[in-house]
């Protein structure tokens, strides 16, 4: 099988335009090209769908992630192909990839093999600039900040006590802890400081629940930055920043629009990363794909313990958008590693393994029905080695949960190795069985909807908060933020913190050493285990993989 650049290069794609009228009825218009394959879509026009109705929504997850390899977003590209193969207007709603995995270890995120999203390269690198946006947006707060404190303090920040962090898109763990404003008192004030990578900023996750302009500047103007001496919170606000921030993101805001290898539309818009974020596409892609469609087929990252879920609590809570059914991708391989095998020997038929390694599936389908109420279907991601008999194991692993395993052979045969599990997700929505809710109330402080995630979604006993913690959660009560829903950052390979733990576990304990209030999106990050917000980079980075020859055609990107 050709490469995934390969195959991406050698593909006919349509005019962008034609994607938009012949697939969605979008008018010329209402486009703004990014070339001849990629466009946004204009905000003026998307006004004039505010009362179209809404199609269905359709979430893909996945089990517990290993380095073996599951694939959701090859999965929603195949599910979206087939579904408009069995003559569902449909369409897919998936997060725009960060150059951090891309030259790191993980890879794109433009799907694989005969199910992707093209340009594969255009999409996996600089797209249509909305990353290097928000980035700047970020930097110019953190830059007025400090600005702010050079010249005077007029509000009294306490240094000390800042909280606001630069950004940028790739990984590098030299920036993780850092003193800025050295050099002299031209320089600025000197003081400790901290990097994250972009997708895990609080602009991002504002950038992704805004529903307009309007409301993106609104959430931008209650940012929390710092507290002054007297304790007191000071937000974006104060310094007059939200109307230049959202200048800055006023274009990255229109939803990106792209196409399948098949023809499919795409939108491809906002963040990654649910260990250390939210990880949803943004709510306005995917709005305007459900006004558009009458099927939208979206993604959250990682496991459904942290993407599903994140999806489902703050995305869904804080939109009111609502899922009609549940996709759990699960690949023969990734359950036999779940179940004890080194990934080197994944290959080899071992149905007891991959019996034991069903837990970690088990979980998350008890999980999905029991705690969500949503009902789901497995999608396995068919590898050309695996067994019939290793495919009828998984099948009754699924049975066992009431639900049904459907083999997909999308990355080898497009749309068309789809069509089984498009059946069988569009039957889900027929039944209409969605008894939706969430896995707490709106009601309750930060520490009691932490307790409800721990015990009911990882099996923990329980929750613990460091003396840090402890001191953070109190200064968010005092500033009367205490009521928000909570986003764990936490390893995403366990349902536990302890990424060796793989399987099913219970009864541990989740630690959590830093809280960070996100006051902006309207949640607050509980930072578990060893988890980083700034990635590194592996030993052999992607990067060293990859070339570019004079003509600029590019090899090694996937």
């Amino acid at each position: 099988m050709l490469h995934d650049s390969e195959i991406a290069e050698a593909a006919e794609l349509w005019p962008i335009a034609r994607v938009a009228h012949e697939m969605l009825g979008v008018p010329d218009e209402a486009l703004i090209p990014y070339g001849r394959h990629m466009a946004k879509l204009d905000r003026t026009w998307l006004s004039t769908l505010d009362d179209a109705p809404l199609g269905r929504l359709v979430l893909v997850t996945g089990i517990s992630p290993t380095p073996a390899g599951e694939g959701k977003t090859t999965t929603v590209v195949g599910l979206t192909d087939g579904l408009r193969q069995i003559g569902v207007k449909a369409a897919a709603a998936l997060r725009e990839p960060s150059m951090g995995p891309v030259f790191g270890m993980k890879g794109g995120a433009a799907g694989g093999g005969y199910a992707q999203v093209v340009p594969m390269t255009e999409i996996n690198l600089h797209f249509t600039g909305d990353f290097a946006a928000i980035a700047a947006a970020n930097n110019l707060l953190a830059a007025l900040l400090d600005n702010h404190l050079h010249h005077g303090n007029a509000l009294d920040i306490d240094p000390r006590t800042i909280t606001w962090r630069r950004v940028l898109d790739v990984n590098d763990r030299s920036l993780r802890d850092v003193v800025t404003g050295l050099g002299g008192t031209a320089n600025g004030v000197p003081r400790e400081d901290a990097w994250d990578i972009v997708v895990a900023s609080e602009l991002m996750a504002i950038f992704c629940l805004a529903t307009s302009l309007t409301d993106l500047k609104e959430r931008i103007g209650r940012i929390v930055l710092a507290h002054t001496r007297d304790g007191s919170p000071v937000t974006a606000a104060q310094l007059e920043a939200q109307d230049a921030l959202t200048i800055l993101l006023a274009g990255a805001l229109q939803p990106n629009l792209v196409q399948t290898l098949e023809h499919s539309p795409a939108f491809v818009h906002g963040g990654p990363f649910a260990n250390i974020a939210h990880g949803c596409s943004s709510v306005l892609a995917t709005r305007t794909a459900l006004q558009l469609n009458d099927v939208v087929v979206t993604e959250a990252g990682f496991g459904a313990d942290l993407g599903a879920e994140k999806f489902f609590d703050l995305k869904c809570r804080l939109s009111g958008l609502r899922p009609g059914a549940a996709v759990v991708v699960a690949t023969v391989r990734a359950l036999k590693h779940h179940g004890g095998v080194p990934v080197a020997e994944t290959g080899t038929e071992d149905l007891e393994a991959l019996r034991r390694g069903g837990a970690n599936l088990r979980r998350h389908l008890q999980n999905l029905r029991d705690v969500f109420g949503v009902p789901a279907v497995v999608a396995i991601n068919r590898f050309p080695n695996d067994t019939e008999a290793e495919i009828e194991v998984v099948r009754e692993i699924a049975e066992s949960e009431d639900c049904r395993a459907v083999a997909s052979t999308h990355a080898v045969d497009g749309g068309a190795g789809a069509v089984e599990l498009a059946e069988a997700v569009q039957n889900l929505l027929d039944k209409d069985e969605v008894s939706f809710s969430y896995c707490y109330p709106d009601e309750g402080g930060v520490v009691e909807k932490a307790e409800a995630v721990a015990r009911r979604v990882y099996r923990a006993e329980g929750v613990g908060f460091s003396k840090r913690a402890l001191k953070q959660l109190d200064r968010i009560e005092a500033d009367g933020l205490g009521h928000l829903p909570v986003c764990f950052a936490k390893t995403q390979y366990s349902f536990s913190t302890d990424p060796k733990a793989l399987g099913a576990p219970e009864g541990h304990t989740v630690d959590v050493r830093d809280v960070r209030l996100s006051a902006g999106a309207g949640f607050v990050v509980l930072v578990a285990g060893e988890v980083m917000t700034m990635p590194g980079l592996p030993k052999v980075p992607a990067s060293a993989r990859m070339t570019i020859d004079g003509e600029g055609h590019i090899r090694g990107l996937s």
